[in-house]
């Protein structure tokens, strides 16, 4: 592992910070309604002398820009973290099945609501709920004597997304129409019709699972040694993990909340960082946070865009552009372990 000096880590930090601000700026500039960088800056900053297109910036775009951001940020984060609890840098932020949790409360209600006499606009709640409630189910489930395995949690996550798929699938069977495509933007993931003032709920969560990685770094890096060896190192390995599965799981929960099941973001953006900067999580965190973001926003800037007046979930996406990418990494990773 390299030394991490000052130095590198602004010079890390500031080159992604700029990817993100090219990626928002194209974002501001680019969709249906084209407008040219001048005109866009004009409304940002003077809005009230530029009538209906301070409305298309400042309602619109900037709304959705930020919701984008967070919400590849968390799943870059999320990604992280799961790939250094795991030791596997494959891992996936769904691999746990938070994500089918998630995704199953906020099916739950979109096609029961109307029995149970709660709204749609309580999906996203119940979404964020489903997560937890999946997240301390898989602790309970995978602890034993107190500790986790990592391999115990892994197979305790399969067989729950398993769980969580055949209730989806039951739940898509008996909804109609309208639901029924309500439902396939959940699982193909989607921005359209989030409501962004729940951009606030994954901005606080974004905060805090970041602030959370940033203060255990060191223990990230510990872990990637091995859960005995980082005890021998003087780390608490259980607490520190329960603090960092909660910190994901609410990450995951917000992410999926608003947007649905966004693929490959937690699987693709820290992967190809730790080819590139290595496997020190001081750097890792932050860069995947920043860079998760601009990915997902110029995914979505696509998204509403390639189309003219039609919009692709951005799941579609992230989907085409990381499943390529991610069997190329899997081929690698192969002959590596091949040739070792």
């Amino acid at each position: 592992m390299k030394h991490l000096t000052a130095g590198r880590l602004g010079a890390v930090l500031l080159a992604s910070l700029g990817v993100l601000v090219v990626c928002l700026a194209i974002g501001l500039v680019t969709g249906p309604s084209g407008i040219s960088p001048g005109a866009a800056l004009d409304a940002l900053l003077h809005p009230a002398e530029s009538g209906a297109l301070a409305d298309i910036v400042w309602r619109i775009r900037v709304p959705r820009l930020l919701l984008a951001a967070g919400v590849g940020a968390s799943l870059a984060v999320a990604g992280v973290i799961f790939q250094a609890l795991l030791r596997n840098p494959l891992a996936d932020p769904f691999i746990l099945g938070v994500s089918g949790g998630a995704a199953l409360g906020g099916i739950s209600v979109l096609v029961l609501g109307t029995w149970i006499g709660v709204g749609a606009g309580a999906a996203p709640l119940a979404a964020f709920a489903g997560a937890i409630g999946t997240t301390l189910l898989l602790y309970g489930m995978a602890a034993v004597r107190g500790r986790v395995s990592a391999t115990q949690l892994l197979l305790t996550g399969v067989v729950f997304n398993a769980f969580a798929s055949a209730g989806i699938v039951f739940l898509a069977s008996i909804a109609g129409l309208a639901d029924g495509s309500r439902i396939f933007l959940w699982l193909i993931g989607n921005l359209s019709a989030a409501r962004t003032d729940m951009g606030i709920v994954v901005g606080v969560f974004l905060v805090v699972g970041l602030g959370v990685a940033l203060s255990l770094a060191r223990g990230l890096n510990l872990l990637a040694l091995g859960d005995e060896a980082a005890a021998q190192l003087g780390m608490a390995v259980e607490r520190q993990k329960k603090i960092l599965l909660l910190a994901t799981s609410l990450m995951v929960g917000a992410a999926v909340s608003v947007s649905g099941l966004v693929g490959f973001v937690g699987l693709i953006v820290p992967h190809l960082l730790r080819l590139v900067l290595g496997p020190d999580h001081r750097l890792l965190v932050p860069a995947s946070a920043l860079l998760g973001a601009a990915f997902l926003v110029l995914c979505d800037t696509l998204a509403r865009s390639l189309l003219g007046g039609r919009e692709l979930p951005v799941g579609a996406i992230t989907a085409l552009v990381g499943g390529p990418l991610f069997l190329v990494l899997l081929r690698r990773n192969s002959d590596r372990s091949f040739t070792a």
